[in-house]
């Protein structure tokens, strides 16, 4: 397994190890050793029977001019800085190629980023299969290989329509902030498109983490697309943490709240805001008049500086008795799981709208401003299990109003009820683990026959 170097990448490719694991199957787990400690601590691996076979394998990340010194991680460094850690990142061919020269290995399950990895192990005589931790509706949407390498979208403007190889009704797409901002963490050299299409030319299959029950039409288009076995892995439904550590203070918070009262706000741990904007975001949460919990990042606004008022300053004091400011690591699913929370107000990273859905939870969707955020964004509006904050397509700017507006509509108001059933019809699928375990075991299958 060889993961990029982010967060959102490593934990479903660690959940997907531990399934081999249970399976049977020897697996190395490959990063860099801040990772790998990283992965150590919130998810044990010695804690699990099956861990003997999961081999956790350090090698430490090559110096790049341009990156921090001691950053592993898209979590640790400004978006500006993500090329370097790419460029970083492509360098770990050279020890990877003699780890794989030297084992039995006959199978890499590797990401988007390392578009060099198919043609490395097949000197070795090793399969490559590209997982992508992006969902189909995403992969649909940046279409064939010979599309991202030699295609006409050029420049951001042209990914904010649907593309005319999609062929079922949908709006999904691009708004021209969020293409802008991602356009800041490709490198010049080697664009995010081109690593994509050369790690699918270069797979002997694909798999995306999602259901046919949730996108049959994305799955069979991208069939088409690609000339070759796209497999969904299933949504991968994270299995709630023992014990109550780091979550007492929350609890405690949240008993006294009544049943489906609280909004949970979280924009995940790379999402940075300017300060107008992480501001404006603060006066439509006071505005909604609900109880919150708002997950406050500490992310640096100005490059290693971080922002003393990232919230209003005297925002903690006026919302004392309804609100809840929580600095640092929290314990998501748990506060998900929770009977007094009724909605999450969301980035829309893929990983935290599985765990939203699969507890039944309704979404207040603000996308992050790169990757797949804004195309996840529309396809939940579409799916009628959130409702979208409108931001200006150019700048991304927002109000509070309309935050307020949103927050109460998916919470409380009347005209919300629509989206709170069908997101609590949704854990069906997004919390079912019998259905997530029925992909694995075919991906599993499809493994065995090319290992044989």
């Amino acid at each position: 397994m060889f993961p990029w170097l982010a967060h959102g990448h490593l934990m479903p490719f660690l959940g997907v190890s531990k399934f081999l694991a249970q399976k049977g199957h020897r697996v190395s787990f490959i990063s860099t050793p801040k990772n790998i400690h990283r992965i150590q601590k919130l998810t044990p691996i010695s804690a699990s029977s099956s861990s003997p076979l999961i081999n956790l394998v350090e090698i430490p990340l090559p110096h790049v001019d341009g990156l921090p010194e001691s950053a592993e991680s898209t979590a640790e460094i400004p978006i500006h800085k993500v090329p370097y850690l790419k460029r970083a990142y492509d360098k770990l061919q050279f020890p990877l190629a003699q780890l794989l020269k030297d084992s039995d290995i006959n199978c890499i399950i590797l990401d988007f980023a390392s578009n060099w990895l198919p043609r490395l192990a097949a000197q070795f005589g090793i399969n490559s299969i590209f997982f992508s931790i992006f969902n189909a509706t995403t992969l649909a949407f940046l279409g064939p290989p010979s599309e991202l390498l030699h295609g006409h979208r050029q420049r951001p403007e042209d990914f904010t329509f649907v593309p005319d190889w999609i062929d079922f009704p949908t709006k999904v797409a691009y708004k021209l902030h969020e293409m802008v901002n991602h356009w800041v963490c490709m490198d010049s050299d080697v664009s995010d498109f081109q690593r994509v299409a050369e790690v699918i030319q270069g797979s002997r299959f694909v798999t995306t983490r999602t259901c046919p029950q949730f996108e049959a039409n994305s799955l069979s288009l991208l069939q088409k697309l690609y000339g070759k076995p796209v497999l969904p892995v299933g949504l991968l439904p994270p299995s709630m943490p023992e014990g109550d550590e780091g979550f007492e203070t929350l609890k405690e918070w949240l008993g006294d709240k009544k049943s489906n009262s609280v909004v949970y706000i979280a924009l995940g741990t790379e999402l940075s805001l300017s300060q107008e904007m992480m501001h404006e975001l603060a006066y439509g949460i006071e505005k909604s008049g609900l109880p919150f919990i708002w997950v406050v990042n500490n992310r640096p606004l100005v490059e290693g500086v971080v922002g003393p008022d990232i919230i209003p300053p005297g925002f903690e004091t006026s919302v004392s008795d309804r609100g809840l400011i929580w600095k640092g690591f929290a314990p998501q699913l748990r506060i998900l799981a929770h009977p007094s929370v009724g909605g999450f107000l969301t980035h829309c990273g893929w990983s935290s709208v599985v765990e939203s859905l699969g507890l039944g939870r309704p979404l207040i969707l603000f996308a992050g401003g790169s990757s797949d955020m804004g195309l996840i964004s529309r396809l939940m509006q579409e799916r009628g299990v959130g409702l979208e904050v409108p931001r200006d397509e150019k700048t991304g700017s927002f109000t509070s109003d309309t935050v307020a507006e949103l927050i109460r509509r998916v919470l409380v108001d009347k005209e919300g009820q629509s989206v709170r059933a069908n997101a609590l019809a949704m854990r069906d699928i997004f919390g079912n683990v019998e259905l997530s375990n029925t992909c694995l075991d075919e991906f599993t299958q499809c493994l065995q026959t090319l290992a044989a």
